[in-house]
């Protein structure tokens, strides 16, 4: 297994723990579907995704899977209140514009969130920016400056600052190292390369 799909592995299963068997989860984000896929074969939930990507809609529509292609904060307004158990946003909030808007909708459309995030803040990735003067490139942010999608770089500092500013309680949390796999109990905010947060008003 690479070191990336082994990544994948921690963290989706990290979230599979989290989320309560049988309820009704909202994936922004989605992707090719993996998570709501194993969601609904070890949790039994009742699951649908959104992404702005055609073809990874059509990847989830292939494991027979709901999904829809498009906007996810037009589509999150669609619902009433509460209307989902968990909304999971993995990976996905450095990418979005206004996320503050994102995490707000989702926690009024959801009745508790999970966010996952690679940490910026991670010592290796301090190292690259001030040794190098570059853009962080290592096993954490392997690609170049020119193939790279987060727009929005965050630290668990930062995240966890915007949470106590606006009234967000962390109800659980997970930071792993940089190997992604090895939990980090001391210092997350330089020493853990990832990080998975559970919301509630």
């Amino acid at each position: 297994m690479s070191l990336r799909s082994h990544k994948r592995t921690v963290d989706l299963q990290i979230i599979t723990d989290w989320v309560t068997p049988d309820s009704r989860v909202l994936d922004l984000g989605c992707g090719r579907g993996v998570l709501l896929e194993e969601l609904a074969h070890s949790r039994g939930t009742r699951g649908i995704g959104v992404d702005l990507q055609v073809d990874k809609i059509a990847a989830c529509v292939k494991r027979g899977l709901s999904a829809y292609q498009g906007d996810m904060m037009g589509f999150m307004a669609a619902f009433d209140a509460g209307h989902f158990d968990h909304v999971i946003c993995s990976r996905t909030l450095e990418e979005v514009d206004h996320p503050h808007t994102v995490i707000a909708e989702a926690l009024r459309v959801g009745r508790c969130l999970t966010v996952g995030f690679a940490n910026y803040g991670y010592w290796k990735n301090r190292r690259d920016s001030v040794l190098r003067g570059r853009k962080p490139r290592n096993e954490v942010h392997p690609t170049a400056w020119g193939e790279s999608r987060p727009a929005n770089p965050l630290t668990i500092a930062d995240f966890e600052a915007f949470c106590g500013e606006h009234g967000y309680r962390i109800t659980r949390h997970m930071h792993l190292r940089g190997d992604w796999k090895t939990p980090c109990t001391f210092l997350p905010n330089l020493r853990a390369g990832y990080a998975l947060y559970e919301l509630t008003h």
